[in-house]
């Protein structure tokens, strides 16, 4: 998106102050603040429980610069509903004369799983906000469970990985095309390969009226395994793998975002987590396994494909 210099964005005041208690190399932080960039109104953030939350507003403490609230696991679209509702009526009494973008943050187990009805009643009802998941793909506040966003074979501690059982047996939600499918304005995809392609995701999000929705893929170092240092690394292999395609929904129309040129296995993506590492055990390999994923990531690639050629 033209209009968005990098450097003059590294000197604005971040949103999110350092000093959280976020784990070092945790995802999360670094979406909020690539997010939040270039957002140039004022913002309103709503959270809903979760690492995020928890870490960022532990009482009497808040990390937020921006006005923030809590809400419950299970109702961040309602929240942000009611805070955009109420700011639009205030508006029109004109008690309110500020303009205001509404954003609010969800892990997957509060966006895919416990709080799907309230986002998709948001969608459905038109509000003005951008809802932004920041997903880790497993329930990280209460010990790495499994969520509906976990991939499958990824050994979490309710999908243990075991002789019999290789860890979680179902494919993981496509939230994302569930979300596309309430047609709102804008749906986009990305994860932490690119900063410029968040932060442009993020500022058509806010400035596109109506709902729109930004799933992220952000790195547990905990659950995934993964030094804290190689989170941009994990996530360059998430989408040169394709195992999480880069693309954007924009009034129904999809557009690929990244294509890379030189793939990698999906495998490479595997062998770089330690919650796949029971795949690759020396004696009791899974490499069927691998190559049932291969051809999963495959599949919805070239769907995807013919989705962006239409």
């Amino acid at each position: 998106m033209a209009g968005i210099n990098l450097k003059e964005l590294t000197k604005k005041q971040n949103p999110l102050t350092e000093g959280h208690r976020m784990c070092p190399g945790c995802g999360a932080p670094t979406a909020v603040r690539q997010a939040l960039m270039a957002v140039e109104d004022p913002v309103v953030v709503v959270g809903a429980t979760g690492c995020l939350e928890v870490s960022t507003t532990v009482y009497p403490y808040s990390a937020w610069r921006v006005p923030f609230m809590h809400v419950a696991f299970e109702n961040a679209g309602a929240g942000i509903s009611g805070v955009e509702a109420a700011h639009r009526i205030l508006s029109k009494k004109g008690v309110a004369k500020e303009k205001i973008k509404f954003v609010a943050f969800g892990g997957d187990g509060g966006t895919y799983d416990i709080g799907l009805q309230s986002l998709s009643g948001a969608l459905e009802r038109g509000h003005d906000f951008t809802y932004i998941c920041y997903n880790n793909q497993g329930y990280m506040n209460t010990g790495a469970q499994r969520s509906s966003a976990t991939p499958v074979s990824a050994n979490a501690t309710t999908s243990p990985a075991g002789s019999v059982i290789p860890g979680k047996l179902q494919r993981a939600k496509n939230l994302t095309e569930i979300v596309a499918a309430h047609d709102i304005p804008y749906v986009a995809q990305t994860t932490l390969h690119n900063p410029m392609d968040l932060i442009t995701k993020v500022k058509r999000a806010v400035e596109t009226p109506g709902p729109a929705f930004v799933n992220v893929l952000v790195p547990c170092p905990l659950f995934w395994k993964i030094d804290s240092a190689d989170q941009m690394k994990v996530c360059k292999l998430a989408a040169d793998s394709r195992f999480w395609p880069v693309y954007e929904v924009i009034d129904g129309k999809y557009v690929l975002s990244y294509n890379p040129k030189n793939p990698v296995p999906l495998e490479d993506f595997l062998r770089s987590q330690g919650r796949y590492s029971h795949l690759f055990k020396k004696g009791r390999e899974r490499m069927d396994l691998v190559a049932q994923g291969q051809s999963e990531v495959d599949r919805e690639w070239e769907r995807l494909l013919k989705k962006c050629a239409g």
